[in-house]
Order: C-alpha cells, then sequence, then structure tokens
C-alpha cells in the first residue's frame, strides 16, 4: 500500500515541472514548507514574509511572476485535496509539516486535469510519505532565537496489509518587531506566533490492487501582526476519502470537506507610531469546502493513458466585522460572503507515437455559479440597517485546454513544448469584502470577472551523464482579466464601501484590469558527485501590465509583487548518517503596490543547516536562517514605513528516530 493516488501519466513531461524529494522538503534550515518552495524558480508569495509573521490572508502562491495577488493562482493540492482556503483563497502553510511529505511536484503554467479551474498559473502537489517512508517513531525538538520551539512527534504502523500514520507538530515563537530601528516607536511589538497541527491517516487495502486512503488534519494558528491590536486566529480541519484502482481499468475516486475559522484585528497608527487605532475586528470569519473527483483510466494499451474524469468545489463562507471606531469602540457592524461552486469534466490522453515522440493533449470545461452575495452593514448600537446589498446569481461556462509533445533525439536529451489555458473565478473574499491594511483601504467588486490564461512554452531536459541534469525553459503568458486591486484615491477622504481613510492612506477597489503579460526564462541543474550535490535554479521574468478605462495609470508598469529575477542554490553534503547543506536565494526588486511607487530593494539570504549523528537513532541538528542577517524589506506602506521579513535566526535541536 502506496498512500499515493495514480501514478502521473507519461505526458505529464510536455510540461514545465521539478520535483523536491522529502531529504530537501526536511532540511530546510527554517523547517517551513513556503521556504523550501521558494528552491522552485518563479515560486513566489504575496508578501516576502513567512507564515510565522505575515498575516495568513497574504499567504496566496502563484509563480512565473504573473502578479501577486493574496488569493493563490496556484493550485495547491495535498495527496490530491486543494489547499486553497474556501473563502479567501490563501494556503495555511503552517498546517503542513514538510518532515511528513514524501515529494512536492511544481507544474508551471495552466492546468487543464483535475481541478483545473484553479491552476491559472500552475499546480503545486504534495505528497504525504507512506509507510515505507517514515520511521516508525520520531520526534525531534528544536529551541532558536527569540524564545522558538519546534517539535514534533510522529509515528507510522502496519495495520494489516494496510498502514496507519499519525503526526503533530507545535511552533511558536515570541517573534520580532516588523518595523525597522529608527522607524519603530511604542506600538510596534515583537510578532509572536503560535502554530499546532496533526494529522492522522489510514490506508488499506479493498482489492488484489486497489485501497482506500483516510485522511484527517487539523490546525490552530495564533499570531500577532507586530502591532498591538492585530492579533489574528486561524483554526481548519480537512477530512477526505480516496480509493485508488490500478488494475487494468485505474480509477481514483475522492471526496472531502474543509472547515476554516479566521479572525483578525486591524489598526491604523499615526505618524509618530506613538497610537494604534483600532479599524477593524473581523471576529468571525466561517467558510466550508466541500468537493469531490472521479477519475478513470481505461486500458487503451501501452500507447495511451486515457484519463476520463469530473471534479465539483464548493465553498460557502462569510465575514463578520466590527468597524468604524469611535473613542476606541466599534459602531458599526458588517457581514459579508456567499457561496461559490464549480463542476468540470476533463478529458486527457498521453500517446506514444514511437520511442523518440510522446504527444499529450487534454480538454476540460467547466461550469461556474456564485450566488446568495451580500454585503450588509448596520448600527451596532440600535441594528438599523445603513448599507444592504445584495448581490445577482451569476454564473458562466469555461472551456480550457492543453496540448505538448515531447521528442527524445538521443539518450539523455528531451524536448519539450506545450500550449494551455487556463481560469480562475474570483474568491468570495474579492467578491464581497472590503479590508484595511495599516491606513490603505481596498473595496470589494461583486462584478469581478473570472481571470482567464494563455499561455506557451518551450523547453528540454538534458542529462549527458548520470550526474548531471539541466533544463530550461522559456515561455509566454497572458492572463487576461487579471484581478488587481486598482488605486482610486488618496486620504484624508470619505469612500464607499471602506469609509474614511487617514492622510498618507491610499483607497483601491478590485478590478479586473485587461491583462498582465510575462514573458519569462527558467532554468535548473543539478549536480550530484558522491557525497556532494549542487541544486540550483533561476528564473527571469519581464511582466508587464495593459490596462484601461479606470486603471489606465497601470498600463505599461510591473504587476505588485512579480520580481524580475530570482534565483536560489543548495549545496548538500552527507556521509555516514552526517549531512549538511547551505542554500543562498535572491530576488530582485520588486513593487509592493499597484503603481510601482513603493520599491521594495533586492534581497539575498544565505540559510544553513547540519545533522550531526550521536548515536543510531539520535541526532544534533544545528540550522541557520538569513545567517548574515541580511534585511528583507517585506512590504513598504503609503507613509515609507517598512516591514521587515525574517531576521537571523539560530535553532539548535536533536531528532530521534526508531525503525
Amino acid at each position: 500500500m502506496t498512500g499515493r493516488g495514480l501514478a502521473a501519466p507519461a505526458g505529464a513531461a510536455a510540461y514545465d515541472s521539478i520535483t523536491l524529494s522529502a531529504e530537501r522538503l526536511g532540511s530546510d534550515a527554517s523547517g517551513r514548507l513556503e521556504d523550501v518552495l521558494r528552491d522552485v524558480a518563479g515560486f513566489q508569495q504575496f508578501r516576502r514574509t513567512d507564515s510565522r509573521a505575515a498575516n495568513p490572508t497574504s499567504q496566496g502562491v502563484t509563480l512565473r511572476a504573473i502578479g501577486g495577488n493574496a488569493a493563490s493562482r496556484a493550485l495547491v493540492l495535498l495527496d490530491g485535496v486543494p489547499q486553497a482556503d474556501p473563502f479567501a483563497g490563501f494556503i495555511a502553510w503552517s498546517a503542513i509539516d514538510p518532515a511528513g511529505l514524501a515529494a512536492a511536484r511544481v507544474t508551471r503554467g495552466g492546468g487543464a486535469g483535475p481541478f483545473g479551474a484553479g491552476a491559472v498559473a500552475g499546480t503545486i502537489e504534495l505528497f504525504s510519505s507512506g509507510h515505507n517512508d517514515l520511521p516508525g517513531l520520531s520526534a525531534r525538538f528544536a529551541g532558536g532565537s527569540r524564545g522558538s520551539v519546534d517539535t514534533a512527534l510522529s509515528g507510522s504502523a502496519a495495520l494489516g496489509q494496510g498502514f496507519v500514520s499519525a503526526s503533530a507538530n507545535w511552533q511558536r515563537g515570541d517573534g520580532y518587531v516588523l518595523t525597522p530601528p529608527g522607524q519603530a516607536g511604542p506600538v510596534d511589538v515583537p510578532a509572536h506566533y503560535d502554530s499546532k497541527a496533526g494529522a492522522l491517516r489510514l490506508v488499506t487495502p479493498t482489492g488484489d490492487a486497489s485501497e482506500l486512503q483516510v485522511a484527517f488534519h487539523g490546525f490552530d494558528d495564533k499570531r500577532l501582526r507586530g502591532v498591538a491590536g492585530t492579533d489574528s486566529t486561524s483554526q481548519g480541519a480537512d477530512a477526505s476519502l480516496r480509493l485508488i484502482g490500478r488494475d487494468d481499468w485505474g480509477y481514483e475516486a475522492l471526496a472531502y470537506i474543509q472547515t476554516r475559522h479566521f479572525t483578525s484585528g486591524f489598526v491604523s497608527v499615526n505618524a509618530a507610531r506613538t497610537v494604534a487605532t483600532p479599524t477593524l475586528d473581523q471576529f468571525d470569519t466561517p467558510a466550508t469546502g466541500l468537493g469531490a473527483k472521479l477519475e478513470l483510466r481505461p486500458p487503451l494499451g501501452t500507447a495511451h493513458t486515457l484519463q476520463l474524469g469530473a471534479d465539483v468545489r464548493a465553498a460557502d463562507g462569510a465575514t463578520n466585522e466590527r468597524f468604524r471606531f469611535v473613542a476606541g469602540a466599534p459602531t458599526r457592524l458588517r457581514n459579508a460572503g456567499g457561496t461559490s461552486l464549480t463542476a468540470g469534466l476533463y478529458i486527457e490522453d498521453s500517446w506514444r507515437l514511437s520511442d523518440a515522440l510522446l504527444l499529450t493533449g487534454g480538454a476540460r470545461v467547466d461550469h461556474w455559479r456564485q450566488r446568495s452575495g451580500h454585503l450588509l452593514e448596520s448600527d451596532l448600537a440600535s441594528g438599523t440597517p445603513t448599507l444592504v446589498q445584495y448581490f445577482a446569481e451569476r454564473s458562466g461556462t469555461e472551456p480550457t485546454a492543453r496540448a505538448g509533445l515531447v521528442l527524445t533525439p538521443g539518450a539523455g536529451l528531451s524536448l519539450r513544448a506545450a500550449g494551455y489555458m487556463g481560469f480562475r473565478i474570483p474568491t468570495l473574499n474579492e467578491l464581497y469584502r472590503p479590508f484595511r491594511v495599516g491606513n490603505d483601504a481596498t473595496a470589494a467588486n461583486a462584478g469581478l470577472n473570472p481571470e482567464k490564461l494563455r499561455g506557451g512554452e518551450l523547453g528540454f531536459d538534458w542529462s549527458p551523464i548520470s550526474a548531471v541534469t539541466l533544463s530550461a525553459t522559456a515561455y509566454w503568458n497572458r492572463l487576461n482579466g487579471a484581478i488587481t486591486n486598482v488605486t482610486q484615491g488618496v486620504g484624508p477622504g470619505i469612500f464607499p464601501q471602506v469609509g474614511f481613510v487617514a492622510a498618507g492612506g491610499v483607497y483601491r477597489v478590485r478590478q479586473n484590469i485587461d491583462a498582465v503579460t510575462v514573458k519569462g526564462l527558467e532554468a535548473n541543474g543539478r549536480l550530484a558527485l558522491g557525497d556532494w550535490s549542487l541544486d540550483a535554479a533561476v528564473s527571469w521574468a519581464d511582466p508587464r501590465v495593459s490596462a484601461s478605462g479606470a486603471a489606465l495609470a497601470l498600463d505599461g508598469l510591473r504587476p505588485a509583487a512579480s520580481p524580475q529575477l530570482q534565483a536560489s542554490a543548495t549545496l548538500g553534503w552527507t556521509h555516514d548518517g552526517w549531512a549538511a547543506n547551505t542554500t543562498l536565494r535572491n530576488s530582485a526588486a520588486q513593487y509592493d503596490d499597484d503603481l510601482n511607487l513603493r520599491r521594495l530593494p533586492p534581497l539575498t539570504t544565505l540559510d544553513a543547516s547540519i545533522s550531526v549523528p550521536l548515536s543510531r537513532t539520535l541526532a544534533l541538528t544545528l540550522r541557520a536562517e538569513n545567517l548574515f542577517d541580511s534585511r528583507v524589506v517585506s512590504g513598504l506602506s503609503g507613509t515609507g514605513v517598512i516591514d521587515l521579513g525574517t531576521p537571523r535566526t539560530l535553532w539548535v535541536g536533536v531528532r530521534w528516530q526508531r525503525r
């Protein structure tokens, strides 16, 4: 029993992808999944801050500099289950312990296969470790800078011909001050965090070539965003059933449920940073996600792998907020939310014409629907409505497709070409919920249309000798109708949905702009010589905005949170139980706003880790994040206040495991 889904079809080789091994996932200095994924050229989050200090709603993920967005433009799957928050579309990275994963496969470019409706920029597939990958029992404990703790316990045991595995982890820290000296004031306090997560999996045979996989995941995350009053909590629980058949008729049937609950506080800080005034209390944001998938693979001989499938995803969520504070007390109440549904059919085939030529192609059609949308506001004391907006039901049908080929002219060399389409419907959060970040405010837009991507790429994979692997891809992507926060005014003033915006604040509205177009190059390389290995990745992108009408000021600019150059290199060494690696990462300058006025400087960080065996079952671990304490500028406010990413963080710990 493997605990995996059906194997990737041969045609997957036509699309630009990279796989991170369990060894790499479990050896990053930070121990955070979102950090180790930065090894992948083109991977980026909306913010440069990781999930210890970022507001959870800013943890959207995208690929290929297609434009930063708090909602994810890349589809993230854990054992086939979508991980995006049903209401806001962010990823709860702190809920996933990379040490429990067998691999992560990142495929860049629009997707048309299972759950392809969310893969507008690519797909990140996470695979949980099976019984053969896991020790019978393992534990780790590490203490780090600023009172940080990282501890976990996991176990796996055979259960008949199947297995059961369980894990739990806890991470906490006193945090660092997000505002640099010289700008920080009395309101700036360390951004502490406290995250707990657990998982339970059962895999059991249901026949000679079939297995049932049952999984439960839960997490509880608490953070303070560096200013008193900016506490946030995020809780969630997932359950899934997956039935896999690997006989002549391959099949995969999946059903899952997600429950989420989120709270967050927001404040406005005066220029001297001596007073933090509450602006919004997001005290209750429940959300539920439901989904299912069925895929069949008919037996058509060795030349074909045909996939026939259907999937459906539903989301239901709303935010409840207290706002418009007077003398420190809220005077208004807001409820905003709705439901969405996406259902699709897909077909895809991998056709090996000869030993040298592989063709692949697929198409899917999705029907989407959004209903029960509302934005309701009332006076908190009297209950008198002050704003009542019910939005009409909307629906549409979107066809997408992709096709590619792999030509193998000689041993060790493969040439690739692919074209694809993809789309993403706006999240409930984007449609119905206005929000604030510091003094800036952004209005929702219930009229947002789906984003639609068209793209193509050419690339090669070359392994001249077993120790060397090289790959490179040139691509062109165009995201039509990209959802962007468009500047519409500056404070002081009163604006629709958000009310008063103070001096130095910016008023924005979510809008579909004409397009974001990206031309780029990506390259990856690996060298393995004896005990040594070197993995490197680099991406160059030239993203540009096409805009008109109310967003005309953005035309020709770069989208926010989209660096032109990203690079990473990891040097690793293993010998007789010893293991060490060091990772150098660089990201070019990027902008923190749509008008390209808030420039975030380039960043370069160096991480390192070493594992020293103390006995057959016990090892000492030493880790260093941002070893030279480079200044990581993660954000920049309209008044020039800097938001910082992780400073130097040192860890000492032990790891114990027994087979």
